[in-house]
């Protein structure tokens, strides 16, 4: 990455710390703390100018868990192509994020999670590490202690069973015949969301070819009991969803020994051919890793050889997954984030000061224009007659952009001053065309699809491993009504459908719920300036309980801080650890709100001034954004620098587009 070829030294122009005078008659306090602002968004400028690519891109490292790691151990072994180089350097990683107890966690100061264990001892068994090793006997011991590999996840036993570690038999089915199911029909495969739709359809051909590769070693010591590795889980009442479900799952099994052996056949392959057809020009699937690693594994089941364009494409996209640390440590990437980070990276920038003219800014709007999708994803399943115009969150990913990501990058697109306005303006309108056209029927918006709200995926007793739908949500919801009253559209009628949407979530304590950060800190960071942008008065009772609400769990030392266990535990709603990201989200909505000459803004602004490292940065290792809530927890590794650097930029410049009157919204 590089700095600005400009020649400029990054810094914001002299309007970006203008501002930090305190106006007559405010408080010394106000003073210092605009004043500790001012210089903390200059440093954090500088930092952030410097870490964006030469072609106007930032990317940022994304932080998941061990699982990535050790599946991509398992797939090589399974493919018969892993290396030394490659697996000392992952079980380097591996063994740095064991607990001490022996387990491994899913999120940076979490509980040991067991199928992350399992998994993460196996990759290291495969690396040499032996049984009777202090670290592999404290991880085993736990294992046993919490049920055994019997007791792990679904997905988990899905990579045992491919080494026979685990019996077909004692997994779900999932039948290829899945594909052919239409689309008003309940379990098809578009009822489920895009993440869970891309790892599924190679799984049935998975499921179905139920391949076994010799195991290297056994497993025993994974086991309560070694003599009964595969004990039966009872079944759910029969009246239940579970006992239904759980029954429906022994029907499937008892179709796999009548299934027809043609049709079988032209199920997988179908299958096959859907897989390819989204197989993205950089050769991964959907941008994310999980996907790819699944596609490999069926396409090579079904007679692809490695050296096939395809496969050999999809193997070079997984390699680019992997980040290399200083220590000669390997971290496997779930997805990349760069669309994201460079729309949160420009509104920071320009919410700091930097002039809208600034070739940072102008060299990331032209890059995000680039990105733009003109062609139809899966998403147009559901609207077939919607004009394409979104944009995805990574790299190579035209099959599914999200509304998110749309919602983000038109907010970040308006606050640059790009030579070619005509070609920008296109942009802009079928971004937000496009985003219109994928409300769903409640008035809200989820991530990637509409109306994905089916509730029979969740059932399955295969789906264990976090969210496989895609409903509304209120941060999403936020972002786009954002993003329309920015450019004029409060008064239209889906916007205040989105806002009533917005104000009936609202939670008992003033909160909202986030589903892809964390958590509530999240989605009261998303949804209050919304609102207010929208036209709702910050006199507004559902204001000012949310200000009363982020005011009550402030931490001590001024910031805030939500753990991800509040997703589960209702004692952590709001509480944690004070993170850099989650202070800048609190701020942002109190500033959105007026509470800028507020104690408790005060308070915020103070503690992100002290906690900036003398590089203008902030030290994270909290996670704060979600993929699943609780299941799989995300640390994107530039959320500690762009939502403190925007919340500062509006502490001391004040809101962005001030001059632009909202009418009233509906309902205030």
């Amino acid at each position: 990455m590089t700095a600005t070829t400009d020649g400029s030294t990054g810094a914001p122009a002299p309007e970006a710390t203008a501002a930090t005078t305190a106006p007559a008659g405010a408080t010394p306090d106000a003073a210092g703390a605009r004043a500790a602002a001012g210089r903390a968004i200059q440093r954090a400028t500088e930092f952030l100018l410097a870490r964006q690519d030469e072609r106007g891109w930032w990317k940022g490292d994304l932080d998941t868990n061990v699982t990535m790691d050790a599946e991509d151990l398992l797939l090589r072994q399974f493919l018969g192509i892993r290396d030394r180089a490659v697996t000392e350097a992952a079980a380097l990683f591996i063994r740095g994020e064991q607990r001490e107890d022996g387990a491994w966690a899913t999120f940076y100061g979490g509980p040991g999670d067991l199928s992350a264990t399992v998994e993460a001892y196996v990759a290291l068994r495969l690396a040499g590490d032996e049984p009777e090793d202090p670290h592999m006997a404290r991880a085993s011991a736990w294992v046993r202690e919490r049920g055994g590999i019997a007791a792990s996840r679904v997905f988990t036993r899905i990579w045992l069973a491919l080494f026979g570690w685990w019996k077909w038999d004692d997994l779900p089915e999932l039948p290829p015949e899945l594909i052919y199911f239409p689309k008003w029909m309940p379990l098809n495969i578009y009822d489920f969301g895009c993440w869970a739709r891309q790892t599924i359809v190679p799984l049935t051909i998975v499921s179905a070819k139920r391949p076994v590769r010799p195991a290297p070693f056994p497993l025993d010591e994974l086991h309560t009991d070694p003599r009964n590795p595969n004990p039966r889980r009872p079944l759910a009442p029969v009246a239940s969803w579970d006992g239904a479900f759980q029954r429906l799952d022994q029907l499937m099994h008892g179709y796999r020994k009548v299934a027809l052996k043609p049709l079988r056949k032209a199920a997988m392959n179908t299958a096959a051919r859907w897989i390819i057809e989204r197989q993205e020009n950089d050769g991964c699937w959907g941008g994310i890793q999980p996907p790819a690693v699944y596609s490999v594994i069926a396409l090579h089941l079904l007679g692809y050889d490695l050296d096939h364009p395809v496969l050999k494409a999809g193997l070079e996209s997984l390699d680019r997954f992997a980040v290399w640390r200083e220590d000669g440590a390997r971290m496997i990437e779930a997805c990349q984030s760069p669309v994201w980070d460079t729309c949160l990276a420009t509104i920071a920038l320009a919410d700091a000061g930097l002039p809208a003219d600034h070739p940072a800014l102008v060299k990331a709007a032209g890059w995000m224009l680039d990105e733009q999708i003109d062609r139809p994803g899966d998403w147009s399943v559901r609207r077939p007659r919607l004009e394409p115009g979104g944009w995805a969150f990574e790299f190579h990913n035209d099959n599914y952009p999200d509304i998110d990501d749309t919602a983000e990058v038109v907010l970040a697109l308006r606050r640059v001053n790009h030579p070619d306005r005509p070609r920008l303006e296109k942009a802009i309108e079928r971004g937000v065309r496009w985003n219109l056209g994928m409300q769903s029927k409640n008035g809200a918006w989820g991530a990637f699809d509409v109306d994905n709200t089916s509730p029979f995926p969740n059932r399955l007793p295969f789906c264990d491993f976090g969210e496989v739908i895609d409903p509304p949500s209120a941060d999403v919801t936020a972002h786009v009504v954002e993003m329309l009253a920015v450019e004029g559209r409060t008064r239209d009628p889906r916007t205040r459908r989105g806002i009533q949407w917005l104000l009936a979530e609202q939670e008992a304590n003033g909160a909202w719920f986030g589903r892809w950060g964390v958590n509530y800190v999240y989605g009261t960071g998303s949804v209050v300036p919304a609102l207010v942008a929208a036209g709702l008065p910050k006199t507004h009772p559902a204001i000012r309980r949310a200000v009363a609400w982020l005011e009550s769990v402030q931490n001590e030392d001024g910031g805030w801080g939500e753990d991800l266990r509040s997703y589960r535990y209702e004692d952590w709603k709001g509480h944690g650890v004070s993170t850099a990201s989650q202070t800048g989200w609190a701020l942002l909505a109190l500033l959105a709100a007026g509470e800028r000459d507020s104690k408790a803004a005060e308070r915020g602004v103070a503690f992100l001034a002290d906690t900036q490292t003398e590089d203008g940065t902030w030290d994270e290792p909290y996670f704060t954004g979600t993929g699943f809530p609780w299941d799989f927890s995300i640390n994107y590794h530039l959320y500690r620098q762009v939502f403190p650097l925007t919340a500062l930029g509006r502490y001391v410049h004040g809101e962005p587009f001030t001059d632009r009157a909202a009418a009233p919204a509906e309902g205030s």
